[in-house]
Order: structure tokens, then C-alpha cells, then sequence
């Protein structure tokens, strides 16, 4: 019998503290006018002091439970897609996993940087589908902002804190037949890009946290490219067109490189998800966030064909099709 997960609640949550473009252009040699035009972003938001990548993924894992009608107990799977957890070890999963209350189920962090959640939701699927666990809750969550250097202004306008999650468990034989669920996914890595965009340190190498490191105009360059063959990948997997899709939900990086991919993919631009001015690069929470808002507002409803995409430092790169 064919087996499939399915979507079933959404959540995002977004740190109170809103940083704007005129306030980074006192302290960095930048303006308003220079961000929004090159990267589409107007503000970002800051996670508190004391409040850690933990408390975001809870607060936004705690609106998709709802948003699905499930509680803690219903959950035995936890995944968190995160590039900055609370501590080297243990899992930021785990510190979720107490937080909600939750004694039992299986929990554990997936680092692919901004690709991390739909490579998080590939893997519950998997889970799922393999008889693993029941119900899933996948997060996407980043305090991204600390690992910037405040004075480099190519990376530091850049990038902001957030959380997004959802729910998945198995589709019903009905949701099947009506051709609802994860329809298909397609990932990709390449390390011997990995200094186009990392993280100066780590526990291995210097001891330290580090800092953000980028070559902008080569992650560009290879961004776009990358992004439309797992998007063909998935949609050939999944027996789809680009014609098929109602809604396209990038990663949130780049107001180029989203216009890049969906010109490239011949979409129109009504059928392109874009938050990333009001947050910025989430990294693995950007994906999440839009699909919150997307779902939230009315634009994503059932039956809607729907591609999550995104790619980030390694690289790493991943699609995935949706039938909601």
C-alpha cells in the first residue's frame, strides 16, 4: 500500500525585537535605500538576551501543534534544522523535547544550514513512511545574529532570528487517493564549495563560535543554478510541471536570487512566496516562516501544489514537492 506523509499545522514565530536597515546604517557604512535595493530586505528581528534557538523553535512549534490539534503526547518525533544550537551538545531537539514536557519519542538536529528544514522534512518523511515514529514535529530555527560580526556590513544586513515548524504524520487512504501529501524530494551537496559561505570556527578547529563568511557574488552565481535543479528534480520525481505549481516557497536569502530562480523557472511572480523583507535570512527557520505566513494569509490552501526550496552553506541544496 502506498504510504505518504502529509502537512498537517504550521507555525512561525519572529523574536520582538525588530533591527532596521536605518538603525544598522548608524553603526556600519550602509543605508536603507543600499539594502533594500540589492537584497530586498527592510528589517530583521533579534532574539532577546537569555532567549535561545530552543525558545523560538517551542513558540513556533507550539503554534503548528495547534494549528494541527495535537498536543505534546501526540508527538514522538522531533526534528530541529538548526546551524546555531543552544550548545555544541546536547541536541537543541532534545532541550525542545523538554521543554514541551515531553519524556519519550526520539529527537535530534539536522545541520544543513539554510537547506536544513527541507532536508529535515525529507527525513520525517523517511521516518515516517519506515514506521519510526507516528507524528512528527519539524522546526526550522536559527539566533543566526550571533554568529555576525556587527562591523561587516556584506554579511551583517544580511541575516536575522526566527522559527518556523511544522507537523507531519501519515496521510489517510482518502488524502492519498485525492493526491495530497509529499509528493517527492530532491537533495544535493557539494563540500568542496564550502568556503564560499561558513562560519570561521567551531568546536574542531579553533574553540570558538566564529563568525559569518561569504562570497557573495559566487553564491550567487551558483545559487540560481542549484535551486532550479532540485526544483526540475522534484517536480520530474513527483510527475509535475512548473506549469502544475500554485505556489513557490523559497528560501528567504536574497530578493535577487529569489527573483533569479523563479525568472529562470518561468514562474510568475503572484505565484512566488516572498517574506524576506520583513525578516531577512533565517537561514533553516526561512522556509518555515514563509510557508507560515503563506498558509496563515489564505494563499496556501488545500489541494495547492506547493515547492519548498532552499540552499545554504556546504552547499547544500533541496526541494520538495507538496501536494497540501
Amino acid at each position: 500500500m502506498t504510504q505518504r506523509s502529509i502537512i498537517r499545522g504550521v507555525g512561525g514565530y519572529l523574536p520582538e525585537r525588530i533591527l532596521t536597515n536605518a538603525e544598522l546604517a548608524l553603526t556600519v557604512d550602509t543605508s536603507d535605500e543600499w539594502i533594500q535595493q540589492r537584497v530586498g530586505i527592510k528589517e530583521r528581528h533579534i532574539a532577546a538576551e537569555g532567549q535561545f534557538t530552543s525558545d523560538l523553535a517551542v513558540e513556533a512549534a507550539r503554534k503548528a501543534m495547534g494549528a494541527a490539534n495535537v498536543t505534546p503526547a501526540d508527538i514522538d518525533i522531533i526534528i530541529v534544522a538548526t546551524t546555531t544550537p543552544d550548545y555544541t551538545f546536547p541536541a537543541a531537539a532534545t532541550l525542545v523535547q523538554m521543554k514541551l514536557g515531553m519524556h519519550h519519542g526520539m529527537a535530534l538536529d539536522i545541520q544543513a544550514v539554510c537547506s536544513g528544514f527541507v532536508y529535515a522534512v525529507a527525513t520525517a518523511d523517511s521516518y515516517l513512511k519506515n514506521g519510526l515514529g507516528t507524528r512528527a514535529l519539524v522546526i526550522g530555527a536559527e539566533t543566526f545574529s550571533r554568529l555576525l560580526d556587527w562591523t561587516d556590513r556584506t554579511t551583517c544586513v544580511l541575516f536575522g532570528d526566527g522559527a518556523g515548524a511544522v507537523v507531519m504524520d501519515l496521510a489517510t487512504d482518502a488524502e492519498i487517493a485525492a493526491g495530497r501529501g509529499l509528493l517527492a524530494s530532491a537533495l544535493r551537496s557539494d563540500g568542496h564549495h564550502w568556503d564560499k559561505l561558513y562560519v570561521d570556527g567551531g568546536p574542531s578547529s579553533t574553540g570558538t563560535t566564529g563568525h559569518v563568511h561569504m562570497q557573495g557574488p559566487e553564491v550567487f552565481r551558483h545559487a540560481v543554478g542549484k535551486i532550479t535543479d532540485v526544483v526540475y528534480s522534484a517536480l520530474e520525481k513527483g510527475g509535475a510541471t512548473v506549469d502544475d505549481l500554485d505556489w513557490f516557497v523559497p528560501h528567504q536569502a536574497n530578493r535577487r536570487i529569489i527573483d533569479g530562480a523563479g525568472n529562470k523557472l518561468g514562474l510568475p511572480p503572484e505565484k512566488v512566496v516572498v517574506t524576506v523583507d520583513l525578516h531577512a535570512n533565517t537561514s533553516a527557520a526561512s522556509v518555515p516562516l514563509a510557508l507560515s505566513v503563506a498558509v496563515a494569509d489564505g494563499r496556501i490552501k488545500q489541494g495547492d501544489l506547493v515547492m519548498l526550496e532552499a540552499m545554504g552553506g556546504g552547499f547544500t541544496w533541496g526541494a520538495s514537492l507538496i501536494r497540501w
